[in-house]
């Protein structure tokens, strides 16, 4: 049946529980991969939009464990390890006290039938033999509490087999010495009077020192509260009582199911009875407080795990990742080189943005190409430490690389000018020649040099000069022609030749953004203190002052013939306020094929015109004319220009 049948036959709130359970039938555990169950578990509590789907899949599950003697003896041992390690956990989380106990019973008995029949019968003997005795404590401590007047409901406790069983087996203990295998539950109308039972009880029988527990102060994580006190009572055996009252009681028992409980107390005290059999009468109530179900739900949710979202790899291996992580987190965490590899990505099969957030539940594929690098835009949204710190390193790492060709390019053209037509090679015969010039610029190694040279910590003529001064003492004579031609060919401010840029140098060369220089502007190359080298407009008043400030940074720059890429640049279009109008400039703009990057608009739109500030990449100067000669033509534009910095 599709969800559109389900919401025509039984409405809407049954058919996203169907959906709910639907979901939770497709996660397949596999038990071998113990470390995942903890997972498994917040996984189905994080899944279930609505708590009621957890309370079906439970009862479901509590079925399928009564039935279990009917079912291939081979099944057995796998159902019954998952109920111990999922879904009693999840009972017992969500403080459905009798399901939790019946689950583990019916999985210990399935799991280990020879362990469970052994217990039983010894169990079942010492019942028998202290059944007397435990009449004899109730009959005295029903007189101690009739005697100050006190109403109290008193029920006996025994231990399940399985927690009997797991006492032994993780204490190593002896049956025998399994000591709080009896208790009673003390209920009492008020939260003073469960205080006032404990003083009762410790004047009737001695107190186990250490063994005293107030979770009505401090309610456990699952909403439960009562005092804990263990006794030692007639004939030395160790007895537990519990205090609590009657609304205590129901969380006790119905845990979560308790929230919609509560209402149907009353002062009688057949209060816990009502409220027993209000139970399923109150999950069909839920339908029409569906808002506030879900709204406990969440809060639930948040106490449990309350910074982690839980995702599927294809191979159905569960990731926990922070609250907020996206897709570039989760491709680092499987692994760095799908993190600096990633290219696109399927959730459920859907196609997404590399930055889309993960949710609970979400099956995360992603799609990698060996020349794809990571993209510097990643660090603003990415939410993981490791996440950060890989993109970091490979950005870093790319970027003194690429300074280092920078670097023995600069190197090489400021050796020209100097009347050599290249740099000596790094031979035997050159060796201690490279070790003076390292000497002089302080770097360790040549690399480390070059790499300086292209971030602008040194600058190239003045270490071209010194290996000039090196040379010349080894007998090298510059060649006067080459020193002439390059020294006066190039701008007269400037001491080298020119740097050819296409757009491919990535992390090395930066384009200034005050004035957002395209192919065809005239330029010139800032050496900045360890940012290398900034490209700005011959005319931006940024780069005027920075070289009247600062002139043996400059280098000369010149565009390629053929750029790789399209460059950014900012235009300002003044329009008539209108309906459509941005639209109509957007779309002259896909028009004339340039792309948008950016677009500012002005708060003032009760203005008869208004400025529209693009950022815009084109491939060169003609390129931006021409989108610029489309907006002019356009209705409503007034006027439409290139931004420039201001001075």
């Amino acid at each position: 049946m599709t969800k559109a049948d389900l919401i025509d036959r039984f409405g809407a709130p049954v058919a996203e529980l169907v959906d709910g359970l639907t979901k939770l039938d497709k996660l397949q555990f596999n038990t071998r991969e113990e470390n995942q169950a903890e997972s498994f578990r917040k996984m189905l509590l994080a899944m279930a939009r609505d708590v009621r789907v957890i309370l079906i899949k439970l009862a479901d599950r509590t079925h399928n464990m009564r039935t279990l003697s009917d079912m291939p003896r081979s099944k057995w041992g796998r159902i019954s390890s998952e109920t111990l390690e999922i879904y009693a956990p999840i009972a017992h989380r969500l403080g459905l006290n009798q399901t939790y106990r019946e689950l583990q019973d019916l999985a210990f008995r399935h799991l280990h039938p020879w362990r469970y029949a052994t217990l039983s019968k010894a169990i079942q003997k010492s019942r028998n033999r202290r059944r007397d005795l435990l009449q004899k404590v109730q009959t005295d401590v029903d007189a101690a509490f009739a005697k100050i007047g006190m109403k109290v409901r008193l029920a006996g406790r025994e231990k399940t087999l399985y927690a009997i069983y797991q006492k032994m087996d993780m204490k190593h203990l002896s049956f025998a010495q399994v000591t709080d295998m009896y208790g009673f539950r003390v209920i009492v109308p008020t939260i003073t009077d469960c205080y006032t039972a404990l003083g009762v009880l410790h004047q009737m029988f001695k107190p186990v020192p250490g063994k005293f527990k107030d979770h009505i102060a401090i309610a456990k994580l699952n909403g439960y509260q009562s005092l804990h006190t263990t006794l030692v009572g007639p004939s030395g055996i160790n007895i537990e009582f519990q205090m609590r009252t009657e609304e205590m009681h129901v969380v006790a028992e119905a845990g979560v199911a308790a929230h919609w409980l509560y209402k149907a107390q009353n002062a009688d005290g057949k209060s816990a009875e009502r409220l027993g059999t209000k139970w399923l009468q109150s999950l069909l109530d839920i339908q029409n407080e569906t808002r506030d179900a879900a709204e406990f739900w969440d809060h639930v949710k948040v106490d449990l795990f309350p910074d982690a979202v839980y995702v599927f790899t294809p191979k159905s291996q569960i990731m926990a990742l922070p609250r907020g992580a996206t897709v570039v987190d989760f491709a680092y965490a499987i692994h760095s080189n799908v993190g600096n590899r990633a290219t696109t990505a399927k959730i459920n099969n859907e196609q997404v943005p590399l930055r889309t957030e993960l949710k609970n539940g979400d099956v995360v594929e992603i799609a990698t190409d060996p020349v794809s690098t990571p993209n510097p835009a990643w660090l603003g949204f990415v939410r993981t430490g490791r996440a950060r710190s890989k993109i970091r390193h490979y950005l870093k790492t790319l970027a003194h690389t690429e300074s280092e060709g920078l670097g023995e390019k600069l190197l090489t053209q400021a050796i020209r000018a100097e009347g050599l037509e290249q740099l000596p090679p790094l031979d035997p015969e050159n060796h201690a020649l490279w070790d003076k010039l390292l000497r002089f610029t302080g770097n360790r190694t040549r690399s480390e040099l070059m790499t300086d040279l292209g971030l602008g910590k040194r600058i190239a003529s003045i270490v071209a000069k010194r290996l000039m001064v090196l040379m010349s003492e080894n007998g090298h004579r510059p060649d006067a022609l080459l020193m002439t031609r390059e020294r006066y060919t190039s701008h007269e401010t400037l001491s080298q030749g020119a740097v050819t840029l296409d757009g491919s140098e990535n992390a090395s060369v930066q384009y200034a953004p005050c004035c957002r220089p395209v192919p065809g502007d005239s330029i010139v190359g800032y050496l900045g203190r360890g940012e290398g080298l900034v490209v700005h407009t011959a005319q931006c008043n940024v780069a005027k002052r920075l070289q009247h400030k600062d002139s043996e940074r400059f280098i000369a720059v010149d565009w390629s013939e053929e750029p790789t890429r399209l460059f950014e640049t900012g235009i300002v279009v003044t329009v008539s306020n209108g309906k459509g109008v941005l639209a109509r400039v957007a779309a002259d703009l896909a028009h004339a094929e340039a792309d948008i990057t950016h677009v500012d608009m002005d708060d003032e739109v009760t203005l008869d015109t208004a400025d529209l500030r693009f950022v815009i990449a084109v491939r060169d100067q003609a390129h931006l004319e021409t989108a610029l000669r489309n907006l002019r033509r356009t209705q409503s534009v007034i006027r439409a220009e290139r931004t420039m910095p201001q001075a």
